[in-house]
């Protein structure tokens, strides 16, 4: 055919080749439909859809957006924890309360002020929970006195805030120190020589601390109850009045926690001026909370980290303690 008789294509021809081009358009810019999940690819998911039914059905009674982040008991929080906590607020919409069930032995209070931060920017001037099933320790202590109040029942802890620092040894070996331990010990002596300068057990064990060190921790000390304050100010205590200077105080003072592990028990937190709900273990709400702790806690490792929302669900390795 020529150039003059393609121009003069009878319109049925014209038609078919519109159709064609449309065809093609469309298998281009129609996306192909997602693939069905396989009975093998839900059988291994099981767990996982059966944690986050439970989720959607606490998130129908609370009318709140339930976000969880469940830790090892060797992993610490730190700052790889900001990709999950990106992932459990993903989807939930700003100005919305949430609940963040909790679990964590502590970790990082740089990394912890940044997860709590994100969470707070997201609730605004909603409301934030958050849920203790079994415990959060230090930093999560930290994270915990930052929302409007703390869900507890008999199994809940919190613990009190005392940095744990993380160095390389002489010999190249990591070391997690207690800062406020290292500071005692390093006051202790000092007082020890000042009353016998003869005192050869101080002097030995001065020689073993470092200056340098407690410059450092002390410096970390300091950090601790700031943040503490500011957790209580601009968190549970601002809506209304409170001894924040008091009880952060309190939580730093290893004088009366004499042990980095020692719990502080909802009565306890509660006596010392912290906004606490008390939730009986035997009710409905509070079963609903504790199987889905059981449900996570079995599938993560002492080493693994568990993020997970309606949504989200994300396990990844963490620092160990």
């Amino acid at each position: 055919m020529s150039a003059q008789d393609d121009a003069q294509a009878t319109p049925g021809e014209s038609s078919n080749k519109d159709h064609d081009e449309d065809a093609a358009r469309s298998s281009i810019e129609v996306p192909a439909p997602a693939p069905t999940k396989t009975p093998m690819y839900q059988a291994f998911q099981a767990a996982r859809y059966q944690r986050q039914e439970l989720i959607k059905q606490i998130q129908e009674r609370t009318r709140r957006r339930l976000i969880c982040y469940v830790a090892g008991i060797r992993t610490l929080i730190d700052r790889d924890d900001t990709l999950g906590f990106m992932d459990l607020l993903h989807n939930v919409v700003a100005g919305h309360n949430i609940d963040l069930l909790l679990h964590t032995g502590g970790g990082d209070i740089d990394a912890a002020e940044k997860l709590i931060s994100m969470v707070h920017n997201r609730v605004g001037d909603a409301e934030l929970r958050v849920i203790v099933p079994d415990f959060a320790k230090s930093a999560g202590t930290l994270m915990a006195i930052g929302a409007d109040k703390i869900l507890m029942s008999d199994t809940s802890e919190l613990g009190p805030i005392d940095p744990q620092i993380v160095l390389r040894d002489d010999h190249g070996n990591y070391i997690t120190h207690s800062v406020q331990s290292y500071l005692d010990a390093y006051y202790s002596h000092c007082e020890a020589l000042r009353n016998d300068p003869s005192d050869a057990v101080a002097r030995v064990m001065l020689g073993n601390l470092n200056p340098a060190t407690v410059k450092l921790f002390e410096a970390w000390r300091d950090r601790a109850k700031k943040f503490a304050e500011e957790q209580l100010r601009l968190g549970m205590f601002r809506r209304s009045s409170g001894l924040f200077t008091k009880i952060a105080a309190e939580l730093t003072d290893t004088k009366t926690w004499l042990s980095h592990g020692q719990p502080i028990g909802w009565q306890t937190a509660s006596n010392m001026g912290l906004i606490i709900e008390f939730v009986d273990p035997a009710s409905e709400e509070w079963q609903s909370y504790w199987q889905l702790y059981c449900l996570q806690r079995l599938a993560v490792g002492d080493r693994q980290k568990l993020f997970e929302s309606d949504y989200a669900s994300l396990s990844l390795d963490g620092s160990t303690s």
